[in-house]
């Protein structure tokens, strides 16, 4: 296998350790509302993105896609979470995740990403030290070739440690509403965690590079991982300026004046593509007013 010389792998320090519930559902609708506002610009410019979520399993891959997809326009996003792979799929690997990469204006969310063949398939030998060897070798060419040709791909590795992990399975195994999400699998990749950390390193050193850097998160906070892989996504791609815990509150009401006809009590969400939409149209749009939610 190469080893990249320089490879990039950013573990990212929160601010948001230890946030009270409140706060965390303020700073969820603000990022949120960036995320929004840069959908509107990937659709508008047809730009093609990939974000990947990779980790351990109930590392919180799911639910933090959940939370960057709540409030985008559902047309233009989708999320992947593949199943078993076919043994035609195992065989041509990089193909099983082609027919799923994003068209222009579109956003993809991979639960698991093709680093499964780095990670959970040869921690539990579900792929042969061949095909392993074959995937660390080429998947940095073949990202980087999807970079160069126009596409975003942002890669976290959400990091649980085993106690939180266990907890998260209990809770799981007790909840009439979530036991459909634990599987003998999960109890057996768990009684192999020093492997999985042992090709978790591996792809670390071989798979991370200035051009497709690795973004670890810390998740044993699920509020506190969620809110930071947005962050760094709005940070890095959006919202340079954006400031966390401000306390501003986005679900204040605003009032627009479109061609001279008033339209109010619309949260800043909705204010934001309706005021897109008539800037496409080319129609004179005037703020008028922003006041309390309830006022």
């Amino acid at each position: 296998m190469k080893k990249i010389m320089g490879g990039k792998v950013e573990k990212i320090e929160s601010p948001y350790e230890g946030i009270s519930l409140k706060d965390y559902y303020i700073e969820k609708r603000r990022l949120q509302l960036e995320l929004l506002l840069m959908q509107q610009s990937i659709v508008k410019n047809g730009e093609r993105w990939c974000v990947c979520f990779d980790g351990r399993d109930a590392a919180g891959k799911g639910s933090t896609i959940l939370r960057f997809t709540q409030n985008l326009m559902p047309k233009y996003y989708h999320i992947v979470d593949l199943g078993v792979p076919t043994p035609k799929e195992s065989k041509y690997w990089f193909h099983r995740y082609e027919q799923h990469l994003p068209e222009p204006g579109e956003i993809v969310f991979f639960d698991r990403s093709w680093y499964n063949r780095a990670l959970i398939e040869p921690t539990m030998g579900y792929c042969t030290q061949k095909q392993y060897e074959y995937f660390m070798d080429k998947v940095l060419d073949w990202e980087h070739e999807l970079i160069d040709g126009g596409m975003k791909i942002v890669k976290f590795y959400l990091s649980v440690d085993p106690e939180h992990q266990l907890y998260r399975f209990q809770e799981r195994l007790t909840d009439p509403l979530k036991f459909w999400k634990f599987s003998e699998n999960d109890y057996n990749a768990r009684k192999k965690w020093e492997t999985f950390t042992k090709y978790k390193e591996q792809m670390f050193d071989h798979t991370a590079s200035e051009k497709s850097p690795w973004i670890l998160i810390n998740s044993n906070s699920r509020k506190t991982s969620r809110l930071t892989c947005m962050l760094y996504v709005v940070r890095s791609y959006g919202n340079k300026k954006f400031v966390p815990l401000t306390g501003e509150d986005v679900t204040e009401t605003h009032t627009i004046e479109i061609n001279g006809v008033a339209f109010d009590g619309f949260n800043k969400l909705q204010y934001s593509v309706l005021k897109e939409l008539a800037d496409e149209q080319k129609l004179q749009v005037q703020d008028v007013l922003t006041g309390p939610q309830n006022g």
